[in-house]
């Protein structure tokens, strides 16, 4: 898949669990590219959401599309694997959520998954530095994660340009993704900071159409 698309991604974190293969299916029918999971232990972060086995069961029941997981657990690395298990396709995680970032980056590798590096609006893009050349994507949060709903960071204007120049510098291709009240009013400053991955859950999920939601999206960021 080529960095240089535009991708919308809706966090299902929003979704609505009791028929989530239902609402995938119809987000997906109605111009998505990716789903995003956010998957939160009440440790790391201060929420709990889902784990490998309800990406395993999206999977046994015929989902193909291309999902891209954010851990915000600690420990990382058995959880990730079991999420490659399942049928990941991308898997992000925070680098203070490990002891070793150039090991983790390894394990998810090795399981065939694309790997990413999260951003909290807190730490800085110098976290970076030492791990540019070995991963797919940069996954700014423009919000504190935790919980959906929030109010967009403006801070995380500058920090996606900034992400940008940094991915220019590089000989391979790597997404920049951002994370975090990310809607009609938003997306398209986001977007011309430098995303090409936007993830949107309530602004997607909480609309009446979602069609018509992710094309006004489109218009937005084309």
């Amino acid at each position: 898949m080529n960095s240089k698309s535009l991708l919308i991604a809706p966090s299902i974190l929003s979704a609505n669990f009791a028929r989530l293969g239902e609402e995938i299916n119809s987000v997906m029918s109605a111009g998505a590219d990716w789903i995003h999971f956010d998957v939160m232990d009440n440790h790391f972060v201060p929420n709990l959401t889902i784990g490998p086995l309800v990406c395993k069961s999206l999977r046994e029941d015929g989902i193909k599309d291309f999902i891209d997981v954010h851990l915000m657990i600690t420990p990382v690395n058995e959880l990730a694997m079991s999420f490659a298990e399942a049928g990941a396709d991308l898997i992000s995680f925070h680098p203070d959520a490990v002891e070793d970032v150039k090991e983790t980056i390894e394990i998810i590798k090795q399981s065939g998954c694309k790997v990413g590096i999260a951003v909290n609006p807190d730490k800085p893009l110098s976290i970076l530095k030492d791990i540019i050349k070995d991963i797919d994507l940069i996954l700014l949060m423009s919000v504190f994660p935790g919980f959906g709903g929030q109010k967009f960071i403006e801070e995380t204007i500058e920090k996606i340009e900034a992400a940008k120049e940094l991915i220019e510098q590089q000989d391979h291709e790597i997404f920049l993704e951002v994370d975090g009240g990310i809607n009609n009013e938003t997306i398209s400053r986001v977007s011309k900071a430098g995303a090409n991955v936007f993830v949107a859950g309530s602004a997607i999920f909480g609309s009446s159409d979602y069609e018509q939601t992710i094309q006004s999206f489109r218009q937005k960021i084309s």
